[in-house]
């Protein structure tokens, strides 16, 4: 990373070679990708992106990367980049240390320190879960700890599956967020986490196709680190945090205001408050439910309660810690944790590379 970054060769424009028609979406037999609010590509525009995230975009990024509103801005942004090559991680990281190390000190730039600092880590951490699927490809198809193989099912066919794909499942702020990533291309880090830890709780489906969904939607879909995390969401790493994220409480406390649900749930948008997140409780939503929008199609305290109580008996199984040490052992950060029986039951922050 510390070694100097090649500089952009000169092409000449080839004038003797008669410029061809590219095909079409269409003529390749692509169906329409449905966005319409996607990031534009080039090293220009990554560029472009990486200054304005140093110095001018990035100072609330250490507190605005959770938020579905505001994190849009305050990230980087340059997932997509790093994923299709057009800018490169050693660039970035240059420019990262560089931006730290003429930050002045004092008070005032406190806030910009810490969010530099905060997005540092994250490009290790890129790199960190990239190795994981190269070390061990399999983790693409197969859960990492065997414990969990068999034990969730198969979405396809299902109707909550396609629930969950269309933004149609019930719940304002899950569908938000699904109507938002189908335009975009994006979600911001908590949001991802939580899209698929209710496809995989609540719904109870195995990762495998929701993950290849979310896949086709990401615009910066990076096999090592998407294939990770989505088994860390999901529970089969063994060695990670189980977080069940509650779709209602995410809205609650991510979009208080329901800014986010009014822009991506119109149906809902005549309602406020607490109406507005859990319509199903409210008279003022009866016009609405089964009509222009669909009632809950599951209880999410039910569910979760039933998902959790299917994966602590897999964790408190007498094989299980034995799985946890070769998976902690094979893919845990050096620098954190110890390849050792005590370390298999130690749990540390999630971590999660979508921004």
């Amino acid at each position: 990373m510390l070694d100097p970054c090649h500089s952009v060769p000169h092409l000449e424009p080839i004038y003797e070679t008669p410029s061809l028609d590219l095909p079409t979406p269409a003529d390749l037999g692509l169906a329409p990708d449905g966005g319409d609010d996607l990031q534009d590509g080039g090293s220009t525009a990554a560029r472009a992106l990486l200054h304005s995230f140093l110095i001018k975009r990035g100072a609330p990024y250490r507190s605005a990367m959770s938020s579905p509103l505001i994190g849009a801005d305050a990230c980087s942004r340059l997932s997509p980049h790093l994923t299709f090559g057009t800018i490169s991680l050693r660039e970035v990281a240059q420019a990262a240390a560089h931006r730290a190390g003429t930050l002045p000190k004092g008070s005032s730039h406190k806030e910009w320190r810490g969010s530099v600092r905060a997005f540092q880590s994250r490009l290790y951490w890129h790199c960190h879960f990239m190795q994981k699927l190269e070390d061990e490809p399999r983790i693409e198809w197969e859960n990492m700890h065997p414990a969990y193989d068999g034990l969730r099912d198969d979405p396809q066919g299902h109707p909550w599956f396609e629930a969950w794909k269309a933004g149609q499942t019930g719940l304002p702020f899950l569908d938000a967020c699904m109507r938002s990533l189908r335009h975009r291309g994006w979600l911001n880090f908590r949001m991802r986490a939580m899209v698929m830890a209710v496809a995989s709780y609540h719904m109870w489906f195995h990762w495998r196709e929701t993950g290849l969904h979310l896949a086709r939607m990401f615009t910066d879909y990076e096999p090592g680190i998407h294939w990770s995390q989505v088994q860390m969401q999901s529970g089969t790493t063994g060695i990670n945090t189980i977080r069940v994220y509650n779709p209602i409480k995410q809205g609650l406390d991510q979009d208080p205001s329901g800014v986010f649900i009014r822009r991506w749930v119109p149906e809902l948008a005549q309602l406020s408050g607490d109406a507005l997140h859990r319509p199903w409780l409210h008279p003022d939503a009866h016009g609405i439910l089964g009509r222009t929008y669909p009632n809950p199609i599951f209880d999410p305290a039910a569910r979760a309660k039933w998902a959790k109580d299917q994966i602590w008996a897999k964790r408190r199984a007498p094989d299980h810690e034995a799985g946890a040490v070769a998976v902690l052992t094979r893919h845990g950060s050096r620098k954190s944790l110890r390849k050792t029986k005590r370390a298999a039951k130690h749990t540390r922050a999630q971590l999660s590379l979508f921004d």
